[in-house]
Formats: C-alpha cells, sequence, structure tokens
C-alpha cells in the first residue's frame, strides 16, 4: 500500500485484480485540513497520555470504532480527558477529527495499521459523521485481509459522506473481491449498484464501467461484459486490464472484432 500526500490530499492505494488474489493498484482520496506544529506536537503527547496501560484497552482502541461495544468507567474518563484536551487546542472537534484522520493516514503510509485505526478511531469519537473515520479503518481492514468488515466500514463512510465517486469505486472494488470468495450474490448487486451511481455522476469514470465489466462478467452476461469494458477502452485505453480481457475473449469473442 502506498499513501502519498498533496496539498492537504491523501492518496490511497487499495488493489483488486479480477478473478484472481494478486492485486493490481488504484486510488482513493480524501482531505484534512493542515493545523499548526504546535497543536500537532501537543496532540501528539495528549496521544501518549491517552494510551490505555490496561492489555484490554490497548486491544479496544485498535478495533474498529472502539469494538462497537460498553465501555469501561477507566475508557469514558479516558476519553473525556482526551475530548477535553481537543477542545483546547482546536477550533472545533471536526477541525480535531480531520486532524487525526491524516495522520491515520500517514500509519498506512508506514505499515502502521494497528496505530492507524487508533488514530481513525479518534477521528470518529471526535465526529462520527467523518466519513475517512470510517474509510480509513475500512482500509486497515481491508489490509489485514477482513473484507466483510472493510465492506461494513466503506458502506458507513458512504452513509457519511453521501457521494463520493472514489469512496463508492473503493467499496464496489471490496465487494467485487469478496464475492470472488464466498459468491454472495448481494453483495456483487451493491458492487454494481455502487458503479452505476459513479457513472451517472461522472460519465467519463472509464476505471468504474471496466469493474462493470467485471460484474457482468462473474454474472455470466457477457455481452454487457464487452459492451462496458468497451466503454471504458473509448474512454481511457490505459486502464485496461488485459488479463481480464483474455479471460472474457475465452468466455465470448469481441462482437465488435477490436481485440482477438
Amino acid at each position: 500500500m502506498n499513501v502519498r500526500r498533496n496539498r492537504g490530499h491523501w492518496s490511497l492505494i487499495l488493489a483488486l485484480l479480477p478473478l484472481v488474489v494478486a492485486a493490481q493498484p488504484r486510488q482513493l482520496m480524501s482531505s484534512a485540513r493542515p493545523v499548526t506544529a504546535h497543536v500537532a506536537s501537543h496532540t501528539s503527547t495528549t496521544l501518549d497520555n491517552t494510551r490505555s496501560e490496561s492489555i484490554d484497552i490497548e486491544t479496544l482502541s485498535i478495533m474498529p470504532l472502539f469494538g462497537e461495544r460498553p465501555k469501561t468507567a477507566e475508557q469514558i474518563d479516558r476519553e473525556i480527558h482526551f475530548l477535553n484536551d481537543c477542545d483546547q487546542n482546536f477550533t472545533s472537534r471536526t477541525e480535531a477529527s480531520e486532524f487525526f484522520a491524516a495522520r491515520g493516514w500517514d500509519y498506512i503510509s508506514d505499515g502502521q495499521l494497528d496505530t492507524a485505526a487508533h488514530r481513525f478511531n479518534l477521528a470518529w469519537l471526535l465526529n462520527d459523521r467523518n466519513a475517512d473515520a470510517y474509510w480509513g479503518l475500512g482500509v486497515v481492514s481491508y489490509q489485514k485481509d477482513n473484507l466483510p468488515e472493510a465492506v461494513r466500514l466503506l458502506r458507513k463512510g458512504i452513509d457519511a459522506a453521501g457521494t463520493n465517486v472514489e469512496l463508492m469505486g473503493d467499496l464496489a472494488t471490496v465487494e467485487i473481491k469478496q464475492f470472488q470468495k464466498d459468491h454472495h450474490r448481494p453483495t456483487l448487486d451493491d458492487a454494481e449498484q455502487q458503479l452505476q451511481r459513479i457513472v451517472t455522476q461522472d460519465p467519463a469514470h472509464a476505471a468504474s464501467f471496466q469493474k462493470l465489466s467485471l460484474v457482468s462478467y462473474l454474472k455470466a452476461d457477457y455481452d454487457k461484459a464487452w459492451d462496458y469494458f468497451h466503454q471504458a477502452r473509448q474512454l481511457d485505453m490505459s486502464i485496461l486490464d488485459l488479463s481480464f480481457l483474455s479471460d472474457l475473449i475465452a468466455k465470448r469473442p469481441d462482437p465488435k472484432g477490436v481485440f482477438k
């Protein structure tokens, strides 16, 4: 996985290679407002102070959304102190949430998935409508090969974000991979819905047309698969998956005769 910082935006590599376990990279984007170096330094100290000495609390701190279970008095006390510190050092909890989400992407970039999960949890604690918190936790779950959890969290991110093309694309990508493992048809149907939403908003989104081609292939609708594949080709030849193309040709020759 690779995360790249660019003027406050974060590019995150998520992967899916059609029909096999290996992966091709794709990008997703999120953003966070910058804060001053003084705030960053103080908040880092605050984090160290809020880390639990209890193994149980440490485990909960890296579970998505703190495990979504009732909290102990000690956890509540630590959270109150953390929130009070953030109130003193940020202009709003929304800004603080964006800051901790941005740190989460940093830790993903460094391969520190547990630390990243903790930061995204803190972002969620500060603002449960921050789509990046769910998005980041979904990516952590994906990286840990927990696809059902990744799907669940990415869906929560979409519920918070409304319409976000990149997030919908990532959800569809993970859902397709999940379907390839468990063959649960509703998962594939939801992936198709997400991709249709994307191309409705952005008719030039070539990658989504190629994924729609893959969805149709997995549904054994090869004519539709070819239609979507050619739409992707007309928009951007560079994104075409030649391995998938070979599989599609094996099922049905190109009706347009472009690929042989």
